[in-house]
């Protein structure tokens, strides 16, 4: 019986570390009203992005910033994100299309980082964030949101339970 547990043990001590234990995702959201422009930046773990996608997180399939990325890469990722993001300038759904993507980090601390644009050319006096990326796969997955408009700023941290929130300017 003892030879049983200590197998188990070792076993438990011995198995691989889960990718990123921290289950974090970012945003960083800013609106200047002199440039008219609402730009939207996530930063999302690549292998989340994978399990959340193709349902594999080390899948390669789609290549997100590599040479031979799939022609679908941003259109499934989209998919994904609309389902789980928004953002809503002074009540109006804004709609993000991807300007540009990149990688960052290495091994399972890779980031996808995705850049949208907004021309917001009323001046901005609400938004509202929905940030439940993730929370569909990850009971304990926390999103942080900063938001910079005008020279203010604010942190918000969105969840499973708590997945939109309103400011107003």
């Amino acid at each position: 019986m003892f030879r049983v547990l200590f197998v188990f043990v070792v076993l438990g001590i011995s198995k691989p570390m889960e990718a990123h234990p921290l289950r974090l995702s970012l945003c960083e959201i800013e609106y200047s009203a002199s440039n008219q422009l609402l730009t939207v930046n996530l930063k999302l773990f690549l292998t989340d992005v994978n399990e959340a996608i193709v349902f594999d997180p080390y899948s390669k399939e789609l290549a997100f910033c590599q040479p031979n990325e799939s022609p679908k890469a941003d259109q499934l990722l989209m998919d994904y994100l609309n389902q789980l993001f928004h953002v809503k300038a002074n009540r109006k759904l804004v709609n993000l299309k991807i300007k540009s993507k990149k990688l960052s980090g290495e091994g399972d601390n890779t980031a996808l980082w995705v850049y949208f644009e907004y021309r917001q050319e009323a001046p901005l006096s609400s938004l509202e964030i929905k940030n439940a990326v993730f929370t569909d796969l990850f009971f304990d997955q926390n999103n942080i949101v900063y938001v910079h408009v005008n020279g203010e700023s604010k942190s918000l941290m969105l969840n499973k339970k708590t997945a939109v929130h309103q400011l107003k300017f």
